[in-house]
């Protein structure tokens, strides 16, 4: 585990860098440092839409700005960060998006027993629906090189009864024992 101090530190590190880059473009914008699922996490916010310049069509633009972030910790550091940046709330908007996604993917395999591909996603959507189906109890993978790789969902091999054909293709609440607060949406 990665130390408090040390997350703290990258956290003001990215914070600086953001702030200065946006005295230089004019933009007016609040930074809030935290840290999240054990790694710096900077939130830039302002009133409006004049923060939608700094996400991108695709969020492009918030990617690339998230990559100067981790440049400049490890330039002051020597080493590499897991920072997140968000800017306007739109990482926060898309993984909300991503789990609801994963998740009705996630029923429809535990209803049908058959692996499902998903559409392709870059590295940080990939994660986040990792994390979703892990949490669910199935099995993922990812496949493909980038732009198009995309990850496959399928009921774990252990968990694959001789009988499946025959068995009630509902989703049961067996399926989803010690999860039922993380995914409540998937319990039949």
């Amino acid at each position: 585990m990665t130390s408090i101090k040390k997350l703290e530190a990258e956290g003001d590190i990215a914070a600086d860098y953001l702030e200065e880059f946006l005295d230089i473009i004019d933009v007016d914008g609040d930074i809030e440092i935290d840290i999240k699922h054990d790694r710096p996490s900077v939130d830039i916010v302002a009133e409006g839409d004049e923060l939608d310049k700094l996400v991108g069509a695709q969020g492009e633009v918030l990617e690339a700005l998230q990559d100067l972030a981790r440049l400049a910790i490890a330039a002051k550091t020597g080493d590499r960060s897991r920072l997140m940046v968000d800017i306007a709330g739109h990482r926060a908007a898309q993984i909300s998006e991503l789990t609801k996604t994963a998740q009705a993917a996630c029923k429809r395999v535990n209803a049908s027993g058959r692996p499902e591909d998903l559409e392709p996603m870059n590295s940080f959507e990939r994660k986040v629906v990792h994390d979703v189906i892990a949490a669910t109890g199935l099995s993922s993978e990812s496949h493909g090189s980038d732009p198009y790789r995309y990850v496959t969902i399928s009921v774990l091999e252990s968990s694959i009864s001789p009988n499946a054909d025959e068995e009630d293709e509902n989703v049961s609440r067996e399926t989803f024992e010690g999860y039922e607060d993380e995914v409540p949406d998937l319990i039949a």
